[in-house]
């Protein structure tokens, strides 16, 4: 009630006027890209950028079916197979990452040993370090092991993305859990086992849930392990978008159609667990 003398009528639609404005500037690269799928040939290489056309699914039906118009020769990818590549490799690699960092960072939350907080900062420091620094050894192992160019490969070295995310944020998650709640349940019989599964990790599944998509999230944006580590067999849809891109012109309408198919999974995951998505980036915001 308090807030209502302030915010008058005038002052909430300039808020929600600027908030909008904002929305727009920031929105505005995405909602372009999306335009441009729609948009014929000639409408996107016009001189003057046009807002007002006449929408068309050719450039879907192109990536998606294989249709290739005339105006289109140059420049041919086969974006599905890039796209089942990334969901096997991302899928796979961020459920290996939660049966191995889950347990880990229980360990690391509950458990004093030596060097602890080191291992801990290891993990960490994983993410610090940029891909370029660790990509040539890599290639040089993985061509000695046989692993380039597979799915197995990748979803190893995708570890490197999505394995110190989970280790470092769901240890947070876990040492916000009260002590007392698994020493009760210790006490009720619970082996440790027990307490983990049937007590910790349901009081952390909001936060599972997000570390998960902002893993999946990190693991499918990937670029530079599909490049260097895979081919045209293995290549990921974020790699495959080069198909596009000719000596002879780049076919910007089926990259813009390919880029808003590609940034759909992600989207939509996040929808689907917004609620358990907001609880979990919250948690631990407000101790007691």
């Amino acid at each position: 009630m308090k807030r209502s003398r302030y915010l008058t009528p005038k002052r909430q639609t300039l808020i929600w006027l600027t908030l909008a404005g904002y929305a727009i500037f920031a929105l505005f690269p995405l909602i372009w890209v999306v335009m441009m799928s729609f948009k014929s040939h000639i409408d996107i290489i016009s001189p003057v950028p046009k807002f007002i056309f006449t929408p068309s699914f050719e450039n879907y039906k192109a990536i998606l079916f294989g249709g290739q118009s005339m105006q289109y020769e140059a420049g041919q990818t086969d974006f599905l197979l890039y796209f089942k590549n990334s969901c096997i490799i991302t899928i796979s690699a961020v459920v290996l990452s939660l049966l191995a960092g889950v347990p880990a960072a229980y360990a690391l939350a509950r458990y004093r040993f030596r060097f602890k907080d080191d291992i801990a900062f290891t993990f960490l420091s994983f993410r610090f370090a940029p891909e370029i620094a660790v990509i040539i050894p890599i290639y040089i192992l993985y061509q000695k092991l046989h692993l380039y160019n597979t799915y197995v490969g990748l979803i190893f070295v995708y570890q490197l993305i999505t394995l110190p995310l989970i280790v470092w944020i769901i240890r947070g998650y876990f040492e916000d859990i009260s002590v007392e709640i698994e020493q009760a349940a210790k006490l009720d019989g619970y082996s440790w086992w027990g307490v983990f599964t049937k007590i910790a990790l349901p009081l952390v599944k909001p936060g599972l849930a997000s570390t998960a998509v902002l893993a999946f999230i990190f693991a499918w944006n990937n670029f530079i392990f599909g490049l260097i580590l895979g081919s045209s067999d293995t290549y990921p849809s974020t790699v495959g978008a080069l198909g596009f891109i000719s000596y002879e012109s780049v076919l910007w309408g089926q990259m813009a159609a390919a880029t808003v198919i590609t940034i759909m999974p992600p989207l939509i995951l996040a929808i689907f667990i917004q609620k358990y998505l907001v609880r979990g980036l919250t948690m631990g915001a407000i101790r007691g």
